[in-house]
């Protein structure tokens, strides 16, 4: 009993290699851009939060009847944990007792923890966190570090704007 059995050819391989090559040409520089284009969205669905959260905190101090209310009263009463902080103007200023606007990396710190819910992203002043902290001129500014880009969200608890920058 005799089988025939046929492989493929040395031309067929090599032809099938060619062509998975030039394909390769074509598509993995956009696999490569497909990373960078995550990092941006993840910074732009983080600063979504964060502009969500300032609301919320603002919404919660209005409905408590805060601008009428005893302005010495510091925590939001209501929102997450009842320990967040705001201004005169009602907008979320840290967890540790102070209402003073300007703030500085350890308050932007605070803030961050305190009206992001608990699987927000690793904040630090130092280290290798997801954000790197500063707070130049009073403004939380929270710098993205799993990139080399430079993207940030920028917080300004005198007008509870949340604002950034996504290169």
């Amino acid at each position: 009993m005799y089988k025939n059995n046929r492989g493929f050819t040395l031309i067929e391989l090599v032809v099938v290699i060619v062509i998975l090559g030039i394909l390769a040409i074509f598509a993995l520089p956009r696999f490569g851009n497909v990373t960078d284009q995550a990092h941006d969205a993840s910074v732009e669905g983080v600063r979504g939060a964060m502009a969500s959260a300032v609301a919320l905190v603002h919404a919660q101090w209005v409905a408590n009847g805060q601008p009428t209310a005893d302005p010495q009263r510091d925590n939001v009463v209501g929102f997450g944990r009842g320990d967040v902080d705001v201004s005169a103007s009602g907008w979320p200023t840290g967890t540790s007792g102070s209402n003073n606007p300007s703030m500085d990396s350890t308050r932007c710190i605070e803030l961050w923890y305190g009206i992001l819910q608990a699987s927000a992203p690793l904040v630090e002043s130092t280290g290798n966190p997801d954000y790197l902290v500063s707070a130049p001129g009073g403004d939380c500014v929270y710098t993205y570090n799993r990139d080399t880009s430079g993207s940030n969200i920028i917080y300004d608890a005198d007008t509870g704007e949340v604002t950034g920058q996504v290169f």
